[in-house]
């Protein structure tokens, strides 16, 4: 019995010394999956693609003036000399719209901005977390493992991918929001179908494509510096102050991003819309060689500094929009997934 009893005791003290000396990995697990992972991985694929779409399409929504505006700037080396430019301030811009084409027509194009912003934004956003988890798997990260150089260089493939990919599907509806956007007085599209259906009838349907290449080669670049800053940004604040609301660092992170993208791949998109507007409204051509022609004329005709035409509006532009996206999409989709 006293043999019996100091067993049953000693194991007794084992077990408990075991429990206790479990107690801090399990305290570890917890710690190692933070709440925010479990979040991710609940949220569904419809509830994910319209996070991303609703987002893409609300932050569009508010910066339509700033990106009418940085349109017009954009191709207006296309039909004029040099010496009319220099006039021409971004204020005066605003005001000849309001003047000879009323306010709303700060707004003009934007529902096909919207028809093209909700596919675009919903491909972007899903298909980005979609490679990067891809990507994490091949080159076996662990969430929990911290590798500064692997995470951005995960996230800078991925946005690039993803951005590729968004395009691609999307880019006919780019393309006439482009040349909406871009008409003053005369309105020779008049429409999101009446838009396809004239650009197919001068055109060609390809003509529906005219430009894609120099959009891949921007918004890859676009995308994947969007997307790596973002997630660079966002992962070290989060870890210096924890407390700050996911909101404000949503918005501010998305920000600086927007302006380190357009920044570096401004150029690009310069010449994508003159590319997307060559030939539009039975107009002459006027860019006959590929894209490093387009950047050449661009250079001596306007100087370098033609290839940042529009920057301001675009600066003042990016810094809500790519904010309220990035603040819109992360409050979505946290809210969708734990109502799941």
């Amino acid at each position: 019995m006293e043999a019996r009893v100091g067993v049953s005791s000693h194991s007794g003290v084992v077990e408990g010394n075991t429990r206790k000396l479990l107690q801090p990995h399990q305290h570890l697990r917890s710690v190692q999956h933070p709440p925010t992972v479990q979040q991710q991985s609940h949220i569904g694929t419809v509830p994910q693609l319209l996070s991303g779409g609703i987002a893409g399409a609300f932050s569009k929504t508010c910066t339509a003036p700033l990106s009418r505006l940085t349109i017009l700037f954009q191709v207006q080396g296309m039909h004029s000399d040099a010496t009319a430019l220099r006039n021409v301030s971004m204020w005066r811009e605003a005001l000849r719209i309001v003047n000879e084409e009323g306010f709303r027509a700060f707004w003009r194009g934007n529902m096909v901005t919207i028809v093209h912003r909700l596919p675009y934004s919903s491909v972007n956003f899903y298909s980005y977390e979609h490679y990067k988890t891809f990507l994490k798997s091949l080159l076996a990260v662990e969430s929990h493992q911290r590798n500064v150089g692997t995470d951005v260089g995960v996230h800078f493939i991925a946005g690039g991918l993803a951005g590729m990919t968004s395009a691609s599907t999307t880019y006919p509806l780019d393309l006439v929001r482009t040349r909406l956007a871009a008409q003053r007085n005369t309105m020779y599209y008049k429409g999101i179908s009446h838009s396809l259906h004239t650009i197919c009838r001068d055109e060609g349907f390809w003509g529906l494509y005219k430009g894609l290449g120099a959009t891949l080669l921007g918004v890859g670049p676009s995308i994947a510096i969007s997307f790596s800053v973002y997630e660079s940004l966002r992962s070290y604040w989060q870890s210096s102050r924890p407390q700050d609301s996911t909101v404000l660092v949503s918005l501010a992170c998305g920000s600086l991003s927007g302006i380190a993208s357009s920044t570096a791949t401004f150029p690009l998109d310069l010449v994508r819309r003159r590319k997307q507007l060559e030939g539009a409204a039975g107009q002459p051509r006027i860019y006959k060689t590929g894209l490093y022609g387009i950047f050449s004329h661009i250079i001596r005709t306007e100087g370098f500094r033609g290839l940042y035409r529009g920057i301001l509006p675009e600066y003042y532009k990016v810094v809500p929009g790519v904010g309220i996206a990035f603040m819109t999409y992360e409050s979505l989709k946290k809210l969708l997934s734990t109502s799941e």
